[in-house]
């Protein structure tokens, strides 16, 4: 019996990284950090399309996401 209070803690302290690391974190993203995540898709875009339409076309979805 006297060993339970330590599995509880050592329980305890995972469920708290468990829902650190899956929880969606509040706030906006700033705008470079977003251009940089979709910068890569656009590249691969036109490497596999090969076409500077398809880029456009997801650069302007970007920029529609971001407010501008």
């Amino acid at each position: 019996m006297a060993h339970t209070a330590a599995r509880t803690l050592i329980r305890e302290e995972g469920r708290k990284a468990y829902a650190a690391a899956f929880r969606p974190r509040q706030g906006r993203r700033h705008p470079v950090v977003a251009t940089l995540m979709a910068l890569p898709l656009a590249v691969l875009l036109l490497l596999v399309f090969d076409g500077w339409e398809t880029v456009a076309t997801q650069a302007s979805s970007v920029g529609e996401m971001l407010g501008r």
